[in-house]
């Protein structure tokens, strides 16, 4: 029966883990349903402002804003690289950063001075363990990062950008297109002139002239306005994306452990109730061995 006990412990740890990865699941669940719905708003919001932006870059207008226009060369780029804090969401973080990975050696290839800032102790790892160094580094951002938290790099970018010291900047993401569909992307949100690529109204009417606009106070005044809040919204989306993104590969990974579980359960219960009922045997055969030997 030595055998038999061994199943025994090993059926417990099983159910043990079962345990673990069923209750990962139901909080991965919870939470995703809570990012969802702030990536499902977001969505909306930034699709509306970024047509707006597209149309107004696409208007006759005799100015623009230093956020739509595009360097004649990239001389130094920033590459924003969004992965998790935890593990436990099966290829989330691989698919990320494997893009990265590829990303730099095309800018290695242009000959493109840039500079990594990675958000997550998961790609922050991976990137020290690949010997990539990393200007900023970002650990504070969870499963529900905030428009202040966002904001307050995405200023930094906006600065950066009208002053010159930056040329572009992409960002390293798993884009959230349905519950079924995430994709790991690199987007480039400086400068803004992917923006105007198509707005709705030009293909309703398939003219390919934008949309008149009265300015009121002045159309310099609200560019600078609209244009930086453009910016800020498309980024805070990216944070959005990533962390429902995040909790349904969690989601999916334990769900998958739990069913695992279920199944290696459901084998070490049937070995152990043939280990069982070879014992039983056994000892049934002994005890008529002896009580034949007696007579």
């Amino acid at each position: 029966m030595a055998n038999a006990r061994l199943l025994v412990k090993r059926l417990k740890s099983v159910r043990n883990i079962r345990k673990i990865t069923r209750t990962m699941e139901l909080i991965a669940t919870s939470r995703f349903k809570k990012a969802m719905d702030r990536a499902t708003e977001a969505a909306e919001y930034t699709k509306k402002i970024s047509e707006i932006v597209g149309d107004l870059g696409k208007a006759n207008l005799k100015f623009s804003h230093p956020l739509l226009q595009e360097r004649t060369e990239t001389k130094k780029s920033v590459l924003l690289v969004l992965t998790s804090n935890r593990g436990l969401c099966g290829g989330y973080n691989g698919a990320v950063l494997r893009n990265t990975l590829r990303h730099i050696r095309q800018l290695n290839q242009d000959g493109v001075d840039y500079s990594m800032e990675v958000s997550g102790k998961r790609g922050i790892k991976f990137l020290n363990f690949q010997k990539i160094a990393m200007e900023e580094s970002y650990t504070h951002f969870e499963d529900s990062p905030t428009f202040a938290q966002v904001d307050e790099i995405g200023s930094r970018y906006v600065e950066d950008y009208i002053a010159g010291r930056i040329d572009r900047l992409d960002v390293a993401y798993t884009s959230f297109q349905t519950i079924s569909r995430q994709t790991a992307v690199i987007e480039t949100l400086l400068p803004l002139s992917s923006l105007s690529e198509g707005s709705t109204e030009e293909v309703a009417s398939g003219s390919g002239l934008g949309p008149d606009y009265e300015f009121h106070p002045s159309a310099e005044e609200i560019l600078a306005e609209i244009v930086p809040a453009a910016f800020r919204a498309k980024l805070f989306k990216c944070f959005l994306d990533a962390a429902v993104s995040e909790q349904i590969a969690r989601m999916v990974a334990m769900k998958g452990a739990t069913e695992n579980a279920d199944e290696m359960a459901g084998s070490l219960k049937q070995q152990y109730n043939r280990a069982r009922q070879a014992g039983i045997t056994s000892e049934l055969a002994e005890i008529i061995g002896g009580a034949a030997a007696l007579e």
